[in-house]
């Protein structure tokens, strides 16, 4: 059995867990800082980095003892080194190389979109190749998977990710941060055809998305109907979330056509970050997954918002393969999927 520990501070939550590679988690621990950005209304760099660096050792202490394991049973360390924030991109990623230096293990520098990119493999059989649908509050992109390092672009945002557009209607609705769970919640009672939102490049060709004109059309039906009463306000989340529906489905429909003409042996479509344990979304994706022969997979909710499990298995991951990373390597707030493959070195 490979054992390795994973280590996630790319944004607001502080993770560490223990991850074999038999998929198996062995534990893990996290802390929420939703409560301390909450007031703010998004987050705040330093105020996340402060709160990594003052309860990092203690979670990683704590997965430790719930797995009953110590660090002499661990073959490597891995920790994201970037995309995110990037003051608390190095505190984890600088825990990780002293913890692995301190060991005598490899150091696994991870990708955080990676990792959301792989979790999936963690939960199910899901072999490569696979379209991806990756939406999350800073990313929302459609990327061939061929297999580890190996990604490829098929469509990305023009403007706002589907998770900021998710917090900004929040916002606009006097709903808490997150968004996004706020509003699904929100949108139960609420009527989806009440009113007429557009659905941005619908129809189009390409696989790009576009956000910025949805975020303004419901800025201006809420300016309208102020003061909004309960039952306004459940109608204009529904139609929102009814509206993002809509629009990944057509997006990801246009890249399911180009990605299974050129991998006929796809067989999965792959929906990945926090915005993926939207139910609502998640029903309307498998419908059009399933117009191409695809099953469609999201991890559960705890492995598509920021967690350290996933940064493990993207260890595990590399680590079999034999890519392992300098402990002087780079960490870096902007690291496109894309250009993954050339980072690492066997």
């Amino acid at each position: 059995m490979t054992l390795i520990l994973g280590i996630e501070t790319s944004c607001d939550e502080t993770a560490a867990a223990l991850v074999a590679d038999d998929r198996r988690i062995l534990a893990q621990a996290l802390l929420s800082q939703t409560r301390d950005h909450a007031p703010f209304g998004g987050i705040v760099p330093e105020i996340a980095a402060r709160a990594h660096l003052a309860h990092l050792e203690r979670l990683v202490a704590q997965t430790f003892a719930k797995a009953g394991l110590g660090w002499r049973d661990i073959d490597a360390v891995a920790a994201t080194a970037g995309p995110g924030l990037i003051g608390g991109v190095i505190v984890g990623a600088t825990f990780g190389k002293a913890a692995a230096l301190a060991r005598g293990v490899p150091f696994v520098g991870i990708n955080h979109l990676e990792g959301h990119a792989l979790s999936a493999r963690l939960v199910a059989d899901v072999p490569f190749p696979y379209l991806l649908l990756l939406v999350s509050g800073g990313h929302c992109q459609l990327l061939g998977v061929t297999g580890v390092g190996r990604y490829t672009l098929l469509g990305t945002t023009l403007d706002d990710a589907v998770g900021e557009a998710f917090d900004k209607v929040a916002k606009l609705l006097a709903l808490d941060y997150p968004g996004g769970p706020a509003i699904e919640r929100l949108a139960l009672g609420g009527d989806a055809k009440r009113f007429a939102l557009p659905r941005p490049l619908a129809g189009r060709a390409g696989c790009d998305f576009s956000f910025a004109g949805l975020k303004t059309a419901v800025r201006l039906l809420v300016e309208k109907h102020r003061p909004l009463d309960d039952a306004t306000a459940a109608d204009i989340a529904a139609c929102f979330q009814m509206a993002v529906a809509d629009t990944l489905a057509d997006r990801t429909a246009n890249a399911a056509r180009e990605f299974c003409a050129s991998h006929p042996l796809a067989r999965h479509l792959v929906v990945a970050g926090g915005v993926a344990a939207n139910k609502s979304l998640g029903a309307r994706l498998a419908k059009t997954a399933a117009k191409f022969g695809l099953d469609l997979v999201a991890p559960p909710p705890a492995l598509c918002t920021d967690n350290a499990a996933m940064i493990a298995w993207a260890g595990l991951e590399r680590f079999g393969l034999g890519l392992v990373s300098p402990l002087g390597m780079a960490c870096r707030p902007r690291w496109p999927l894309e250009e993954l493959a050339g980072d690492f070195a066997a």
